[in-house]
């Protein structure tokens, strides 16, 4: 993955970056509330714990979760191959769900190009490419494809030189390993606040993401394991 890779001289290496559990959908929602919630993939029932959005909204924060393949503004439905709901925690919790206004929130990804353009992207982005631009189904050199089209434009802009923060997450490694619950994987933080060529050896998971996206925004309150996970900002 030679585009990923090439950020990593440039802003921070989380090396010692686990995730919590097998397969994808328990490290999704620790990722968002502090919580594996599930490990069943098909899982399609509401999610009333605690979550980043519920702090998001009480913070006053705005947010948007750009999934591509989204088959519409607000769709809370199941899989739409290449688009899968598990990959997308932010359509499960009944803050969005219950919400006529919250669910506008959910969009597909090709609204992320438009609001960049427009300088309207929210203050909390979550990011997912569809099955075949993720490095599930298709290559690791069409996931680095894809990163590059779409990432590189979001790092080059005024917006995001100003005070941005992106986080390049894998949710798990190879089934094979389950070091930690979930596997070794990569964790980009790229920031122009970030330290330059950083590479930390502290044990961090999606708990630890959590907490960084929300404390980044200034919001002080985490929901579950966020609340007591090891914070991130020897980064900066």
């Amino acid at each position: 993955m030679p585009y990923l890779n090439s950020l990593t001289p440039l802003y921070g290496l989380a090396t010692q970056y686990y995730a919590n559990t097998h397969p994808s959908i328990g490290n999704y929602f620790m990722m968002t509330t502090g919580q594996i919630i599930t490990n069943n993939d098909s899982y399609n029932s509401t999610v009333t714990a605690d979550n980043v959005v519920r702090h998001l909204i009480t913070a006053g924060k705005t947010w948007k979760s750009y999934a591509e393949s989204l088959p519409s503004v607000g769709y809370t439905g199941f899989d739409m191959y290449p688009y899968v709901k598990h990959h997308n925690p932010l359509a499960y919790f009944s803050d969005v769900v219950n919400s006529s206004t919250e669910k506008n929130n959910l969009v597909p990804f090709t609204q992320f190009a438009t609001d960049l353009g427009n300088s309207q992207l929210p203050q909390y982005s979550f990011i997912v490419p569809n099955l075949l631009n993720d490095a599930h189904d298709g290559t690791l050199q069409q996931a680095d494809s894809w990163l590059k089209t779409n990432i590189a434009a979001l790092i080059a802009s005024t917006t995001f030189k100003k005070d941005g923060l992106l986080i390049i997450l894998f949710d798990e490694a190879a089934t094979s390993d389950s070091t930690h619950g979930g596997g070794h994987v990569a964790c980009l933080i790229i920031s122009p606040f970030a330290k330059k060529a950083y590479q930390s050896t502290t044990l961090y998971q999606h708990q630890s993401a959590l907490r960084l996206m929300l404390k980044g925004l200034g919001v002080t309150s985490y929901p579950g394991a966020a609340a007591s996970a090891p914070d991130m900002t020897e980064f900066f």
